[in-house]
């Protein structure tokens, strides 16, 4: 591999983790905020 195969490797690389960071984080606040409308029984009705 050249060094510019490696540069841009890296940088998907840490791309890819920041973007499943912000994933798991997003997903963890919306399951918080459902409990916590779920337990001021303000949750949306289907």
């Amino acid at each position: 591999m050249s060094a510019h195969a490696v540069y841009v490797m890296s940088a998907y690389l840490v791309a890819l983790v920041i973007l499943g960071g912000l994933l798991v984080s997003s997903l963890a606040t919306r399951n918080r905020v459902r409990r916590e409308l779920a337990a001021r029984g303000l949750e949306r009705k289907k």
